[in-house]
């Protein structure tokens, strides 16, 4: 793929790179803030081939790009000259508090998403190891591994500390030695020391609280603001000739201490109510929470909610050294994977059918954003069996309380994480059957249930004489579910103004002549087309709701205006499952324009309709 030309696109597509506040991504999307977000083309990017989706929440305009972001990310920064080291900007724009808090979570944790997903996985096969005696923990192959593996989680708060710092607009760097204070070799000391109570220190007099941040989320975060509010306040005040120095000089000196006796114990106190708040919750019906976060887990995802729980998760290792959170997911995306499985062995569609597969692949390695967006979401009924499913495995796992103990993105490598240090037991085994329930359940209802039965294609041959109908007659030029003209939800056609007749929602992506005559206009961008009968019936066939937006793409005419036709010719070629993908309606009216014309125009046909059955007759005495 030509990164270089997405991501000019894409630039374009937000608004330029003027509009283009602050740029980070995740595992499969770019998440930008925008300076004005009615500046950004949502509708023309959702189109491009090279995008998934686009989702705009939480103050953030977010595109979908799938398992390659990091190459497009790389490709946009440079497409936008954006400066590596530039901090997040904060354009003024009041968004809600939930909003506001997504937006901050996903600035400071997306940068070292992949890193921390990958130290959790490493983390996670050397339990395994260790449980299947591969290797000795006493080893120096093991504890080489485990030191790269935990390095990131017990320094958390010098990473978060310069992530924290760049989001919140101060001295990344300047954030991140605050962090580093907090594990310091003679603060750990200090700790020690108070645990074997023989810590009698004081700051200025007053009694100083150890604590072991090592692994901590909160403290630091809380720390960093500060600092940063800090530091903007010292730089409006301060000489140019000496705020470089003196600034960073007494925003050490100012929040490093106030960390110590105020921030980071008043912190630590509220990361443990809350993780000991979320435990109260889950052990008062661990199924119940596993059968709400399996279910709902993927409609967050889709909004971007999912941050919201992302601290949560990562507090519960730092409290209590272990999570119940992250493995009730496990079913949520496994029940997707499952339901693209299903459509996979369900479609008789070649394209739908590697969109479907290589999907389910993502997803077993977490990335569900491509099956959701592309397969299940835009068909919907695989959507709700995946979510379905994904409940009752969910209760399953909450029932056996399952514990991760090492965070990662929830993936088939979680299986690795929720094995406890004693062993495999069961919790392990309900945390498998509880996925495995999911991913087959959502795969067996898609491929009985999820999607429209497959009709082989009529053979229809140019002017067959099985294609009969008098004069007053319309035959259908589509295969598909026949809808009353006031149930389209485009209003113009609804209200009959453009003419009576009935819609149908195609089964094939085929339009056929409904009758001998010629062709009175093709629209350009071939969504449209005006057939006039050897009876005098003008008739229009609109393919889709808006799909004029669509420039053509995905239709393919095989005639053009003024060329004579006869019943069953085909008119026009269609991509029915690309379109529906791009998110549009492909209900297509057919309407009789000249309908003013006639005494009355009735439909013929019933729910269903094949090429070449009668769906309108038109009643010839003309009105007074």
């Amino acid at each position: 793929m030509n990164h270089q030309t997405l991501a000019a696109d894409i630039v374009a597509g937000v608004g330029g790179k003027e509009n283009i506040a602050s740029l980070v991504h995740c595992a499969t999307r770019l998440r930008f803030k925008l300076k004005d977000s009615g500046k950004a083309q949502a509708e023309n990017l959702k189109e491009h081939s090279g995008i998934i989706m686009v989702v705009e929440s939480g103050g953030q305009f977010q595109v979908v790009i799938g398992n390659h972001v990091g190459d497009v990310y790389q490709a946009v920064r440079k497409a936008a000259q954006l400066s590596d080291d530039a901090p997040s900007a904060d354009d003024g724009e009041k968004s809600g508090l939930l909003g506001r808090f997504i937006d901050v979570v996903s600035g400071i944790f997306t940068p070292f998403l992949g890193v921390m997903a990958a130290s959790g996985i490493l983390k996670g096969l050397l339990a395994l190891a260790a449980a299947c005696g591969w290797l000795s923990v006493t080893g120096g192959t093991y504890q080489i591994w485990f030191a790269a593996s935990d390095a990131l989680f017990y320094f958390f708060p010098l990473v978060l500390g310069y992530t924290a710092g760049k989001k919140f607009g101060g001295s990344p760097f300047l954030t991140m030695a605050i962090g580093g204070a907090l594990t310091h070799p003679l603060m750990m000391q200090g700790f020690n020391a108070s645990l074997a109570g023989s810590s009698d220190a004081y700051f200025l007099g007053i009694p100083i609280t150890f604590i072991n941040y090592s692994s901590s989320v909160i403290p630091i975060i809380f720390a960093a603001w500060v600092s940063c509010q800090l530091e903007k306040r010292l730089n409006a005040y301060m000489p140019s000739a000496v705020k470089n120095f003196l600034t960073p000089l007494l925003c050490l000196a100012i929040t490093v201490p106030l960390t110590f006796l105020l921030i980071g114990p008043v912190a630590t106190w509220l990361s443990q109510m809350l993780a000991m708040g979320y435990q109260a919750i889950y052990v008062f019906a661990p199924w119940l929470a596993g059968a709400v976060m399996g279910g709902i887990w993927q409609v967050c995802v889709i909004f971007g909610l999912h941050w919201g729980l992302i601290p949560l998760m990562i507090n519960n290792f730092s409290v209590l050294g272990h999570d119940t959170l992250s493995p009730l997911l496990l079913p949520a995306v496994l029940g997707q994977v499952g339901a693209a499985l299903g459509v996979f062995l369900r479609t008789r569609d070649a394209k739908l059918k590697v969109m479907a597969g290589s999907a389910a692949t993502a997803g077993v390695f977490g990335i569900t954003e491509p099956a959701v967006y592309g397969v299940t979401l835009p068909r919907r009924r695989p959507f709700i069996f995946g979510c379905v499913a994904g409940a009752i495995g969910g209760a399953i796992v909450g029932y056996s309380q399952t514990a991760s103990y090492s965070f990662g993105l929830v993936s088939v490598f979680t299986f690795a994480q929720i094995i406890p240090p004693a062993g495999v037991d069961l919790s392990v085994w309900g945390a498998i059957t509880g996925s495995l329930l999911a991913l087959i359940i959502a795969a067996v209802g898609t491929v009985l249930f999820g999607l429209p039965k497959e009709r082989a294609k009529p053979e229809v041959k140019s002017g067959a004489k099985c294609w009969t109908a008098d004069e007053n007659t319309v035959l259908s030029p589509m295969t598909g579910t026949v809808l009353a003209l006031e149930n389209v939800s485009d209003s113009t056609f609804a209200s009959g103004l453009l003419g009576r007749g009935a819609a149908i929602v195609p089964e094939l992506g085929r339009v056929v002549a409904p009758f001998a005559g010629e062709i009175a206009s093709l629209f350009q961008t071939k969504h449209a087309i005006g057939i006039l009968s050897e009876q005098g019936i003008e008739l229009l066939i609109h393919i889709g709701i808006d799909t004029v937006k669509l420039d053509g793409l995905h239709f393919t005419a095989h005639v053009k205006a003024g060329d004579k036709v006869q019943a069953g010719d085909l008119l026009i070629e269609f991509d029915r499952q690309a379109i529906i993908a791009a998110g549009y309606d492909l209900t297509t009216p057919i309407i009789i324009s000249n309908s003013d014309e006639f005494l009355d125009v009735q439909c013929m046909a019933r729910t269903l309709t094949q090429e070449g059955e009668p769906l309108l007759v038109v009643s010839r005495e003309h009105k007074e």
